[in-house]
């Protein structure tokens, strides 16, 4: 009988493993990437219809009250259906028609349907620029800035808020679209997108360490615009209340 071999201690398995990973990693992201590009393009048909309703429809002012009680009513667990939400779905479709009657306007100019960019990043991301820039030149910046960078929510808006596009990107280029790599944060959030969750009718849990990395960023960046002469020592640290020790792990 051979023996039989410990695949602990086999590199050919190790790196079978590694790359086995990999593409898993890779499948998930494309499907992520796939269904966040469903949400918001029903998002774009949702707020269309809304607005279309609104102007042709003697329905009231209670309108959009009844349809997140109704849609809600069918499908409970999903927080894009919330009165709130839809608000922010007409607002955002409006905002990109907006951009587009004004491009159409200038027909030497390249109009591109911004949809194509802005189903690219999550939920959060867009509802970040359309809150934060006033113009469409600048938020179209920050979209395509996002997909070619990789941001996370928490760099875009650090970069919206110290005004990148003034200092570096009033003039769009043509940016690169590709799919984020799985390492990257705007790809990490993507999967984790509880919009996207939600469209698929699922539940989501938040997540203590999610909330401790996203502290940890906002106190890592306040610190970095203080400047010199500060310094972040830990991500915990062990504190003895009497009797008790709560312990932590130090990096």
């Amino acid at each position: 009988m051979k023996n039989k071999t410990n695949l602990t201690y086999s590199s050919g398995y190790k790196h079978w493993l590694a790359e086995l990973k990999a593409k898993v990693h890779q499948s998930q992201l494309k499907a992520a990437v796939v269904i966040n590009q469903s949400l918001l393009n029903f998002y774009w048909e949702l707020g269309g219809d809304i607005v279309e309703k609104q102007q042709s429809a003697a329905w009231g002012d209670g309108f959009l009250k009844q349809l997140s009680h109704d849609l809600m009513a069918e499908f409970p667990d999903m927080k894009g259906f919330s009165k709130k939400n839809l608000e922010l779905i007409r607002q955002w479709y409006l905002f990109w028609s907006e951009y587009n009657a004004i491009a159409q306007t200038y027909p030497g100019q390249i109009a591109k349907q911004p949809v194509a960019q802005i189903t690219q990043i999550p939920w959060g991301h867009n509802l970040a620029i359309i809150a934060k820039c006033k113009r469409h030149e600048e938020a179209l910046y920050y979209v395509h800035s996002t997909v070619e960078q990789g941001w996370s929510r928490s760099v875009l808006t650090h970069q919206i808020e110290s005004d990148l596009w003034q200092r570096e990107g009033k003039v769009i280029s043509n940016f690169s679209v590709a799919l984020p790599t799985p390492q990257s944060d705007l790809a990490h959030q993507t999967l984790k997108d509880p919009y996207v969750f939600d469209f698929l009718d699922l539940t989501k849990e938040h997540n203590e360490r999610e909330l401790e990395l996203g502290l940890i960023e906002h106190i890592t960046n306040f610190l970095l615009e203080l400047g010199a002469g500060f310094a972040y020592i830990s991500r915990r640290v062990l504190i003895q209340l009497g009797m008790f020790m709560c312990s932590g792990s130090y990096r």
